[in-house]
């Protein structure tokens, strides 16, 4: 089948939007038109080639859509089920999967910009086209893998259910199933966009009792506010760690650094009380390193420790993360703070690049 996607050729170019071919599904794979798709921070990486990846490529994996057809074999998913893609499709059976981390997965084997089977469903012209993440949602329709297509209510908007599939679960999983954020305790959050402010929407369910965010523009800092955090500061005005100390007499219990930044990340731990924990989310280039001074993680017990996905168990939290938004529990929609069509997404790009918003959309119904 022909579909309407956006390739990128190279990296430090523009999407381009064109007509591909799309294989039907094989077996244990699912056709997906998408409703939605979010525009990530990082697909942005690929773009401007911080992360190396093979081109052509079709970007994309914060997405939902209506199933229409299902491959051989097929049990979990049927047409006409609403979907909320997984970019982390899994196995089910390595170790990882059946100790209930499935977003460290280790049972296939085969690069994550192809099928599990290590054939592209994306062609042009005689040419296979890589997809990101097993997913390529900057399209009109995909085919995932079994597990990357997770059924949730059909009450619940797609053009919301999209961010579930990454900045939501992302950040409040970091909070809730990776750090385990406990009730009256006090958390930093570094960096207020989509991920950090479902960072701080996790601590508040979780019942931290103080939420400090930190960023270098006020339109983020005024989202952190309407998303629970309780102080803000603004990184341009002074020393963050310091200002951070003071205001919680030596450091929070828990931080966390949703940038992707050597800097910030040593702000985080810095920031850190004697015993806490320091939570890295976002997600660096791909050849930065950060150091910290060896001694003071035996002198202080600090725990640092990565967040992928939130933890993620896509099957259990992407339900029970849209009954609480159906619960008025979480708050999505003031997230959006702009959409747009997919011929548009490289200026959607620009808008992500400027922070003018805390994430946006592109619709393709």
């Amino acid at each position: 089948m022909q579909i309407k996607a956006a390739v990128l050729y190279q990296p430090n170019t523009p999407l381009i939007i064109e007509t591909v071919d799309l294989d039907e599904p094989k077996d244990e794979e699912v056709l997906v038109r998408i409703v939605s798709a979010g525009v990530c921070y990082s697909d942005y990486h690929v773009m401007k080639g911080e992360w190396t990846m093979p081109m052509p490529m079709v970007l994309g994996h914060e997405a939902a859509g209506i199933v229409e057809k299902t491959g051989a074999n097929v049990t979990r998913v049927m047409p006409g089920d609403h979907v909320i893609l997984n970019f982390r499709a899994n196995c089910g059976t390595c170790r990882p999967c059946v100790i209930g981390r499935p977003v460290i997965c280790d049972g296939v084997k085969t690069p994550r910009w192809f099928m599990f089977d290590g054939t592209s469903r994306l062609h042009k012209g005689g040419q296979d086209i890589h997809h990101f993440t097993r997913t390529a949602s900057f399209a009109e329709k995909v085919v995932v893998p079994e597990s990357g297509a997770v059924p949730v209510r059909k009450d619940m908007p797609l053009d919301k259910a999209a961010l579930i599939g990454c900045s939501v679960m992302t950040g409040v999983g970091a909070a809730i199933n990776t750090a385990k954020v406990e009730p009256g305790s006090s958390v930093l959050v570094i960096g207020c966009g989509g991920v950090g402010l479902n960072i701080i929407q996790g601590a508040m369910l979780a019942g931290a009792v103080r939420i400090i965010a930190v960023d270098t523009l006020q339109n983020k800092l005024s989202y952190a506010r309407e998303f629970g955090a309780t102080e803000t500061l603004s990184a341009s005005e002074g020393d963050v760690v310091a200002r951070v100390q003071d205001l919680t007499d030596g450091g929070v219990d828990y931080a966390f650094e949703a940038i992707g930044n050597p800097k910030t990340i040593r702000q985080a731990y810095e920031a850190t009380a004697p015993g806490g924990t320091t939570v890295v989310v976002g997600m660096a280039p791909e050849n930065d390193d950060v150091s910290v001074n060896a001694l003071s993680l035996p002198r202080t017990e600090k725990v640092i420790m990565g967040s992928w996905y939130g933890s993620a168990r896509p099957w259990v939290d992407f339900p029970r993360l849209v009954d609480l938004y159906l619960a008025n529990r979480l708050s999505i929609d003031p997230m959006i703070s702009r959409t747009y069509r997919l011929e548009e997404i490289n200026e959607a790009y620009e808008a992500l690049d400027k922070g003018e918003m805390a994430r946006s959309v592109i619709l393709f119904d």
